[in-house]
């Protein structure tokens, strides 16, 4: 994934797209049945269109048979009247199909988000990759949705080519009568002359698009930063939590429009506005007068043999809408070839992120399930420091839980306590110790059933914008009694019972409008209810208290210990009292545990960390 991105060949960037298409294919195949039935329809239209047109006109031109031409002028109705009818229904139904595949483009990064490591989420790297394939789909809609766009192209350069060959070859054929003054026309090498000629012309039409492309490419990593600005302060306003601050210090004058006005990325003076007006418009003006230039050629080569006698000029509608067609097809397969290369400095950042290896051993020993709820976890000399980093977060960490028993987690911001937490929780793997349970590493056991041993309440928790039984559950199917019972121990039942819609009340009105927006100290308490949902045998609450004033903390603790009955809880919080009623206290300092006991014992040591912290906060308590 560090590796530095290099520009892919045409055999790499074809394999790429062949990886994209699989993916596709895998999600919604019906996105390339109906693309190709509505591209192939679309292509041999004007096909249909030239080669009874060139009918009637020769008719015309010649015998003027009535029948003839009233058998040339239904077919050629009939024959449009399908292919609309087939064009409108085919492309209504691919334009169904590609909005599907759309919706189901961010779902490819979300599984992948969801089955990654966490160490790999939480890794800044992983960030900003994920965020450049986010930009480069918002900048110019490049990536692994472009590679639709791709298939559908080619079908229809195909399909072109081949009906081109097919009305045109003729052309080449037919020979200009032997005592015309043209007469050398008939010459092979002629025709490979003049086929030689279109084919150059045709093939330097898209050489010039394709240069123009690569502009975008070269200016996306720009763009990066032009879209997070965007996204930021254009979308600032509507959020309704900066609301506030932006009328009391009008952020929206002295901090957005100034950050706009002199941000050269959203100017005609940017650096892809001046290409716009310069080199990309050249290329894209030659691409033009080179097509020009092949259509006056087409014109002369056959209108040169017409008027030489080698056919009539019915015909030369044929033979000049089919070139046409023809070259256009070879030039949208030339265009879009190149543009899939283009693409491909793209994908490699996409498959850079859809390949990043989950590292982390799950596992393979089964976690008994103990009615007695004897788990015992055991930090046996547990340092570690995150990735990209050479700061170790904990150092030496040895601790044992005792089972039922209640311990408090305390220390200053930065000495180590989430990390801790991580680490029993196996988000992350120690870099030196161990961690083990009931004396077996916990790196041997199945990782999905380990973590099912724990219920963690995080200091930033959240609820989705569903109703609130699922909330709880975190399933759409659940036990509803359960689920009533989970929130009645939080203290949430008083306020469940004013709801219109008890537990199938929506959280916000995100995605319902009589949804109901709740505090923060009743968000905390579907939380904690949700972590009673979840049974397990251990439950953490990390700092989830941490926006109230200490009496409503303590008195959520406090509740919280009548409540878990057999489990062994640990509490994370930086405001001491709230603690109190703990088994033990761990005191962690600069990543290192620098005392354990009860709050009697480390309160009475005059020296110790513990005494520090605990006068410093002494004033908000309530004894």
């Amino acid at each position: 994934m560090e590796n530095e991105k290099t520009t892919p060949t045409y055999h790499q960037a074809w394999k790429m797209n062949l990886r994209a298409w699989k993916i596709w294919w895998g999600l919604c195949p019906g996105v390339f049945f109906s693309t190709l039935a509505s591209s192939i329809t679309e292509a041999i239209t004007p096909y249909v269109t030239i080669f009874f047109s060139a009918r009637i006109i020769n008719e015309l031109a010649g015998n003027r048979r009535p029948e003839e031409l009233t058998k040339w002028v239904i077919l050629t109705l009939s024959c449009t009247a399908i292919c609309a009818l087939l064009q409108g229904i085919f492309s209504r139904w691919a334009n169904y199909e590609k909005a599907s595949a759309s919706r189901l483009d961010s779902q490819i990064y979300m599984k992948k988000m969801l089955a990654l490591d966490y160490a790999d989420i939480d890794r800044q790297a992983v960030f900003d990759l994920y965020s450049q394939i986010r930009q480069n789909d918002q900048w110019t809609g490049w990536g692994i949705y472009k590679t639709l766009y791709f298939f559908e192209e080619l079908v229809m350069a195909v399909v072109q080519i081949a009906g081109g060959v097919s009305l045109s070859v003729s052309l080449f054929l037919l020979k200009v009568p032997q005592n015309s003054s043209l007469a050398l026309i008939n010459h092979p090498l002629f025709a490979v002359g003049i086929m030689g000629l279109m084919l150059l012309i045709a093939a330097v039409s898209p050489i010039c698009v394709n240069q123009g492309n690569q502009y975008w490419v070269r200016y996306a990593s720009k763009a990066k930063l032009g879209n997070r600005i965007f996204g930021f302060y254009g979308q600032m306003p509507m959020d309704k939590k900066r609301a506030w601050d932006i009328r009391m210090y009008q952020q929206q004058e002295n901090v957005c429009d100034v950050y706009f006005s002199q941000t050269e990325l959203f100017t005609p003076n940017s650096a892809i506005g001046r290409n716009a007006k310069g080199p990309m418009g050249l290329w894209n003006a030659l691409s033009r007068c080179v097509s020009a230039i092949l259509t006056g050629v087409v014109y002369a080569f056959v209108c040169l043999k017409a008027w030489a006698g080698a056919f009539g000029v019915g015909s030369v509608t044929q033979y000049v809408g089919a070139i046409t067609q023809l070259f256009q097809g070879l030039s949208r397969l030339l265009q879009v070839l190149g543009m899939m290369r283009a693409n491909g400095e793209f994908l490699q950042d996409n498959f850079a992120f859809l390949d990043i290896p989950n590292r982390m051993y799950q596992g393979s020993l089964t976690t008994e399930k103990r009615s007695d709820r004897n788990y015992e976890v055991e930090f046996r000399d547990v340092s570690f420091r995150y990735p990209d980093t050479d700061q170790w977060a904990l150092r030496h960490v040895n601790i044992k839980f005792r089972v039922g028993s209640r311990l408090a987690v305390v220390g200053m911001n930065g000495s180590g306590k989430t990390t801790f937490i991580k680490l029993l929780c196996r988000l992350y793997d120690p870099t030196e110790g161990e961690i083990l349970l009931n004396g077996i590493n916990i790196r041997k056991y199945r990782y999905d059933e380990y973590i099912r041993i724990f219920s963690v309440v995080f200091q930033d928790f959240k609820l989705l914008s569903l109703p609130l039984g699922e909330n709880v559950a975190g399933a759409a199917r659940y036990d509803r009694d359960r689920v009533k019972q989970c929130l009645e121990d939080a203290g949430f039942g008083q306020r469940l019972e004013a709801l219109p819609h008890g537990l199938d009340t929506y959280l916000h009105k995100d995605l319902k409008d009589e949804g109901v927006d709740i505090s923060g100290g009743e968000a905390q308490k579907i939380a904690i209810a949700r972590a009673l949902y979840k049974d397990a045998p251990f439950i953490i609450l990390d700092e989830p208290t941490a926006a109230l004033d200490p009496i409503a903390e303590a008195e959520i603790y406090s509740r919280f210990n009548d409540i878990v009955t057999d489990k062994t809880a640990i509490y994370i919080s930086h405001r001491l009292s709230s603690c109190k009623f703990c088994d033990e206290i761990a005191v962690f300092h600069e990543g290192e545990i620098v005392q354990m006991g009860t709050h009697e014992e480390l309160a009475a040591d005059t020296s110790g960390k513990y005494y520090e912290l605990w006068n410093a906060q002494a004033q908000y308590y309530t004894e």
